[in-house]
């Protein structure tokens, strides 16, 4: 992936010592896809070390990719989906002062941070992309210590976008199957109530915090957002019964939902459990909890 701008750097061949492909060897044709990758490789970085690093359980992505970035110069090449990747930053990002770089290989389900940034192919990239940084999302849960840090290469969603992500993961895969999923979610919806950080309560159908224009395969949910200005936005939907959210979920897979207010920060505590989507991964928050997301400006390497 690449973009013109003042944190590029020229591509150096110091800049990696290897590249390390980390992929989940059960998907349906991924010894196909590595195999392909390694031919690309071999012929347009020909004296780039590669090496293969197969995930054996959810979470292993995150064990690897700490490891591999806790030495030398390594350029992660996550061969996967939104879940796969969040698993290789959040590994990266438990190394502090790592010197890896990072990138994403579209193989998976859902794809949203991929189609989201401009992107070339692998070997191309490695051989001329310059190296950049984005920012994450930065989310913390709980205000006593030890309090729990995860990060998010695209967006974090509460209420509909989690139940979507259920949905559609049941529902079967392509488009029209995953609609007619999205669809019968809405059927289901519960709104939740969270109270901000400035005491006012607020009664939501959905919260997204987005650092990139598309999610939920098929949404547009901003056209101001940017990976790197130190900011995210956030497209809130106040509780107002299902039709207005099918209307809104409707706007979003053709026209996309225009321009979104950005914040640096957003901070709220939960009255409700409330189901929650950190890229690809749903986690089920109690209520009372009290959740922080921040902006961290630059601070992943990707190519």
């Amino acid at each position: 992936m690449t973009a013109s701008g003042p944190d590029e750097a020229p591509f150096d061949e110091a800049r990696f010592d290897r590249t390390v492909l980390v992929f989940n060897p059960g998907k349906p044709g991924m010894t196909a896809r590595i195999n392909e990758l390694q031919r690309e490789l071999a012929a347009g970085a020909p004296d780039l070390q590669v090496d293969l690093l197969p995930t054996d359980f959810a979470g292993h992505a995150r064990d690897l990719a700490r490891s591999v970035a806790a030495t030398g110069s390594p350029l992660i090449v996550s061969v996967s989906g939104d879940g796969g990747y969040n698993e290789v930053v959040n590994g990266v990002m438990d190394v502090p002062d790592s010197k890896a770089v990072c990138t994403v290989v579209a193989a998976g389900n859902a794809n949203d941070h991929h189609r989201s940034m401009p992107a070339r192919p692998l070997p191309e990239a490695v051989r001329d992309g310059p190296v950049r940084h984005i920012d994450l999302l930065r989310i913390t849960f709980g205000k006593e210590q030890p309090v729990q840090v995860h990060y998010a290469h695209s967006y974090i969603g509460f209420g509909l976008t989690p139940l979507m992500a259920i949905g559609i993961e049941s529902g079967g895969k392509g488009k029209i199957l995953e609609l007619v999923s999205v669809a019968r979610t809405l059927s289901h919806l519960s709104p939740f109530e969270l109270v901000r950080a400035d005491g006012a309560t607020a009664r939501l159908d959905s919260l997204i915090l987005a650092n990139i224009s598309r999610m939920a395969k098929y949404g547009t949910v901003s056209e101001s957002v940017g990976p790197d200005d130190g900011r995210f936005e956030v497209v809130s939907l106040p509780h107002s019964g299902r039709w207005k959210m099918a209307l809104m979920t409707l706007r979003a897979v053709t026209l996309g939902l225009g321009n979104q207010p950005s914040v640096s920060s957003y901070a709220f505590t939960t009255r409700d459990a409330v189901p929650c989507q950190i890229d690809g991964e749903v986690r089920h928050l109690p209520a009372a909890t009290h959740v922080l997301v921040e902006s961290a400006k630059g601070a992943l390497a990707v190519i």
